[in-house]
């Protein structure tokens, strides 16, 4: 049976998006990346492509997602954030 066909339980999820945030420690700057998707997709709209109402809707659901996580990490440092995802890093090795 294939991976993405298996059934997942919470134990199996949450070690992932870990190591999506903690790959992401290593690309810049996480919580500034709204204020570029927001600025990128700003410049897309004044083009001849960015009329297109099912791109819009998309953008703007990127938009959020971004927002959402960059929310839900603001209390944390990234010290603390990179050390959670390096210790669950270790665990899932």
């Amino acid at each position: 049976m294939q991976k993405e066909n298996q059934k997942t339980t919470h134990r199996d999820v949450v070690p992932s998006v870990l190591n999506f945030l903690s790959d992401e420690m290593f690309d810049g700057d996480y919580k500034e990346q709204p204020l570029y998707l927001q600025e990128i997709f700003e410049l897309l709209m004044h083009t001849e492509f960015g009329d297109d109402i099912n791109l819009r809707h998309k953008i703007l659901s990127c938009l959020r997602t971004s927002r959402n996580l960059a929310e839900a990490l603001s209390p944390f440092s990234e010290k603390q954030i990179y050390k959670a995802c390096s210790r669950n890093r270790k665990l899932s090795q």
